[in-house]
């Protein structure tokens, strides 16, 4: 199975996953500050800035598409819930 490695900026961490691994898994794994709120109904609450290889990470979704459209989300940001890191390197941080 391919891998990848996340880096979480704020926090200094690299970690190696699985593709197809969500961002949101990885951030549990490693207690990095991607906070979330979708168990309590506040989607976008875990808006993350991909700071490169944003080229590693599977297209939006439809759904992750208009969220980000709604919250007005800078380009080059995504939901952690909803990114898959698929191969290569992403270097990412809470927005």
């Amino acid at each position: 199975m391919p891998k990848a490695k996340v880096t979480f900026e704020d926090i200094g961490v690299t970690i190696t996953v699985p593709a197809g691994t969500r961002l949101i898994e990885v951030s549990e794994r490693v207690g990095a500050a991607i906070t979330y709120g979708c168990r309590e109904g506040e989607c976008g609450t875990c808006l993350t800035q991909v700071i490169s290889g944003g080229e590693h990470l599977a297209e939006p979704s439809v759904l992750e598409d208009q969220v980000l459209k709604d919250m007005f989300a800078p380009r080059g940001h995504r939901l952690a819930c909803q990114a898959q890191v698929l191969d290569g390197d992403v270097v990412v941080k809470p927005a």
